[in-house]
């Protein structure tokens, strides 16, 4: 049995995913937040993993105006985007491997699947426009 921080093997993209100009996992989280620190270096890994996707982390204190109104209640809230659209935004459990299963599953799901709403979007945008190199 694996340890729930333990990460999963790296699965292969399917094909004609995202590049890492597509896919976005953003995390929204608070220096203050001692679950932030601890999954931090999880989130890092992750994003080393998996390099069809961008990994951004995003302290909604430091970074507000990239936040903007959204209320983040729970940490860490990730934001799951295909490069377009919003998909999920929600707090999600501190485990690599919960994370992996989300990003496989919107990525398979990806064509016409519905938006996370208004707001997702919203902070999506904020998030893309502010990290463009």
């Amino acid at each position: 049995m694996s340890s729930p921080a333990a990460l999963p093997e790296p699965t292969p993209t399917s094909p004609g995913a995202a590049t890492p100009s597509g896919w976005w996992a953003v995390c929204l989280c608070a220096a203050w937040c001692g679950t932030c620190g601890i999954y931090r270096p999880l989130f890092d890994e992750l994003a080393r993993a998996h390099p069809d996707v961008r990994f951004e982390w995003v302290d909604i204190e430091d970074e507000s105006d990239l936040v903007g109104d959204l209320d983040v209640e729970t940490f860490p809230t990730l934001l799951i985007a295909d490069g377009e659209r919003a998909l999920f935004l929600g707090p999600l459990l501190p485990q690599a491997p919960v994370l992996t299963r989300l990003l496989t599953s919107l990525q398979a799901a990806a064509p016409g699947s519905a938006g996370a709403g208004d707001e997702a979007q919203s902070v999506f945008e904020r998030v893309r426009a502010g990290r463009r190199a």
